[in-house]
């Protein structure tokens, strides 16, 4: 058993340090909205991404993606006469699966695949009725979880220091309590990897 464990401990550390690390820094645009049984007549909502990364690469194939990322998510709802828009932003940790494919010389398909962990970090809930707006605070008393987790997938097209991807997340953890709607978060950004 001791020879099997040692075995497959230096058999880890070779894949560790054979592997190559990447940093990169990522910014990209937010489509937002709400999933589930109590989402009612939600709508997208743009927002902002932004943050930094690694690309931990085990071969010329596969690497591990986690990221550290500044995320603005939401939700726009118009009940006739009044709307309301709802802004949370997230420090989000995905850590995504990546498979790297050549398509030429100087481009490769990527697309990947993972969990996420969000934290709510700050928001704004604004409801507008009659030309009077009131503001809260999305993470107040009565507002939203902070705490957010999904899965997320993406593809995106490699070329030399830069990815252009698209990247669809859907929130697995309910936004509020007792009420059935999640995050979901369309999201077009680029990388650049140093």
């Amino acid at each position: 058993m001791k020879r099997k464990l040692v075995f497959i401990f230096f058999t880890l550390l070779t894949v560790m340090a054979s592997a190559q690390v990447t940093w990169n820094a990522k910014v990209g645009l937010n489509l937002s909205n709400f999933t589930g049984k109590d989402t009612g007549d939600a709508k997208f909502k743009l927002g902002y991404r932004m943050g930094v990364g690694l690309d931990y690469a085990f071969n010329e194939t596969w690497s591990l993606q986690p990221s550290l990322l500044l995320s603005a998510k939401g939700a726009k709802f118009d009940f006739g006469d009044s709307d309301q828009t709802l802004t949370a932003a997230y420090l989000e940790l995905p850590v995504y699966v990546a498979g790297h494919w050549a398509l030429s010389d100087k481009f490769s398909l990527v697309a990947n695949a993972g969990p996420y962990v969000a934290y709510g970090l700050f928001g704004k809930n604004k409801m507008s009725e009659g030309g009077i707006t009131v503001s809260s605070n999305t993470f107040g008393d009565g507002g939203l979880n902070r705490l957010d987790a999904g899965v997320g997938l993406g593809v995106g097209l490699d070329f030399g220091k830069f990815i252009i991807g698209l990247e669809y997340q859907q929130g697995l953890i309910n936004v509020m309590d007792d009420v059935k709607a999640k995050n979901m978060n369309i999201s077009l950004g680029a990388t650049y990897k140093f």
